[in-house]
């Protein structure tokens, strides 16, 4: 038991240290996409609700599908610059 444990713990060790490292680009590249994401994404759910808050019936549903149009395209241009 306490062979098998030694050889899949030697194994991974050598496989982990086959891992190329990432660079600080890339990790900045990932961060820029998160929040352009995030920036679209929260922008839509805001835009959702403001239009929520216009009109009534069909009107209303129109209003909430620009909001979300609107508020999607406006975060959009905020974070991802």
């Amino acid at each position: 038991m306490r062979i098998c444990t030694s050889i899949m713990l030697a194994g991974s060790l050598a496989i982990s240290a086959c891992q190329s490292g990432t660079t600080s680009q890339a990790v900045a590249d990932k961060n820029s996409e998160f929040g352009c994401i995030a920036g679209t994404v929260g922008g839509a759910i805001v835009g959702g609700l403001i239009g929520s808050t216009i009109g009534a019936g069909t009107g209303q549903v129109l209003a909430v599908g620009g909001g979300i149009a609107g508020g999607g395209f406006v975060g959009n241009r905020l974070a991802c610059r």
